[in-house]
């Protein structure tokens, strides 16, 4: 498949729409499960699962030493050559083990010290050990993922995403009713050896290529490339976590615990429901940017369809997300947190600009132009929304945190622009200006319909949007298929 084909209309939707229904897919397992958790395990239990999740999930953050995306994009860079592919794949296979088997010892080693830092006392030190499982086999199958997004095995992730997650549901959840407590991490164990099977097997069947000796003066520059370009990563994730944990730190101090846990639910829930289209684009456009990164007219083609769909899929998500706000809270939470209805209707707004800017968010990255990531992303971008979140909340409160959101994403909209229209050409096309400029209006619109002091009038006028939006969306995105398949078979005949 060459170039263009893999990034027609057709191609991004597809992968648009296969990574969206699996994240849906995956959101509604993990409801699931942690309904199921409640039911058998109660408060206490749920305490005691979220102690282990967030355990395992920070060893292994930094076990992983941020390879996952550095691996996607330098796999995805050789595709077109199939020795330096099967080297590239080598190292990362090897790289991926070593990481792996140092998170699960790191959980082995230090299991006593964890069960006290965790739960006070070294009463979990066994559970800890069995924790460095999950941790091992969770680096060892997201590393194996990460080639399969570089080699854009769209359809083989999605299969073993899905095989994979109803297999550890319908296997891990029995283990809470014989065992309680005691089959948390159990299951946990089941659900990451699944994982793990299905995306071993997937990767097996996917690519045939002769495992490379590895020689360090030989392959050192690639190892190189893939540490460095993942401690960036992991480097910029641990500075959003230090932003969101300072962001936390200020509303306590300024506010109370109740904010703190107000701003989390509406935040918690909001990157739920937009999470199908920004991992859509994390697993299946970046590979294809990566892949032209070094062509500038490609390079712009590919963001610039990746824009317009992101702008038609985004533009009725966020709609409905402001329209159906009360009705989400209710149904993932609680009536309890209707009070941050207002709050989750700027963040409807907020969100869709982010989906807007994300596009251009990965061309230094697939660049590679490393500096300017890290500076831009990690320290600009991390250090606007600190400033936004403090000021605003400061002067308005917890809807502050609503607006600081929507004034975050809007100056990162356009700096992005900037910044990558004087580093590397880029610019608007004619259609993905249109789409954007039109996707912020009607955001906007349903937004402001949501204000409206009329309860029936306010509805009226936010249905009658989200459902114009739904319907151009539908007839914009039928034309570009339907236009794709002429070129296509007017090709195949010539």
């Amino acid at each position: 498949m060459g170039k263009k084909d893999a990034n027609s209309y057709r191609n991004i939707l597809r992968g648009t729409s296969l990574f969206g229904g699996v994240q849906v897919f995956q959101v509604l397992i993990n409801l699931v499960r942690g309904k199921l958790v409640a039911m058998l395990l109660g408060p206490a239990g749920m305490g005691i699962s979220a102690l282990f999740a967030s355990s395992a999930t920070t060893i292994q953050r930094f076990a992983s030493l941020g390879l996952n995306l550095a691996i996607v994009k330098e796999t995805a860079s050789k595709n077109e050559d199939p020795e330096a592919l099967a080297t590239t794949i080598s190292i990362a296979r090897q790289l991926i083990t070593a990481t792996a088997i140092v998170g699960a010892l790191i959980c082995i080693l230090f299991s006593s010290f964890l069960s006290k830092l965790t739960f006070g006392n070294d009463g979990m030190t066994l559970q800890f050990i069995l924790l460095g499982a999950v941790v091992g086999l969770s680096v060892a199958y997201n590393g194996k993922l990460s080639i399969l997004q570089g080699i854009q095995e769209v359809k083989r992730i999605s299969v073993a995403s899905l095989v994979g997650g109803i297999t550890g549901l319908v296997i891990g959840v029995p283990l809470y009713y014989f065992f309680g407590d005691d089959g948390i991490v159990p299951a946990m164990v089941v659900l990451a050896l699944a994982m793990y099977i299905f995306y071993s097997f997937s990767l097996s069947r996917s690519i045939k290529l002769p495992n490379v000796k590895f020689i360090w003066q030989s392959h050192k520059p690639i190892v190189k490339t893939l540490v460095v370009l993942g401690l960036l990563l992991m480097a910029n994730d641990l500075i959003m976590s230090l932003v969101q944990y300072l962001t936390n730190i200020f509303i306590k101090n300024y506010g109370s615990t109740d904010a703190v846990g107000l701003y989390q639910a509406a935040n918690s829930v909001t990157n739920q429901y937009a999470g199908m289209v920004f991992t859509a684009m994390a697993m299946d456009y970046f590979p294809r940017l990566s892949k032209v990164a070094e062509d500038n007219n490609e390079m712009r083609n590919v963001v610039n369809r990746q824009t317009e769909i992101v702008a038609l899929i985004i533009t009725p998500a966020s709609a409905l997300l402001i329209l159906t706000a009360p009705i989400v809270i209710r149904l993932l939470l609680t009536s309890e947190f209707l009070t941050i209805t207002p709050l989750m209707r700027w963040m409807g707004l907020g969100i869709l600009i982010r989906a807007l800017s994300i596009p251009m968010g990965y061309i230094s990255f697939a660049k590679g132009n490393r500096k300017l990531f890290f500076w831009f992303e990690g320290i600009i971008c991390n250090g606007m929304t600190l400033a936004y979140s403090c000021i605003f909340y400061y002067f308005f409160g917890l809807i502050g945190l609503g607006y600081a959101l929507v004034a975050d994403n809007l100056s990162c909209l356009v700096l992005y622009y900037i910044v990558n229209r004087h580093m590397y050409d880029y610019r608007f096309s004619k259609e993905s200006a249109f789409n954007l400029g039109l996707a912020i209006a009607i955001g906007t619109l349903v937004f402001y319909a949501s204000l409206i002091e009329s309860v029936a009038l306010s509805y009226s006028i936010m249905t009658v949007l989200t459902v114009i939006s739904i319907i151009y969306a539908f007839i914009v995105l039928r034309k570009k298929l339907s236009r794709t398949s002429d070129i296509s078979g007017s090709t195949q005949e010539d």
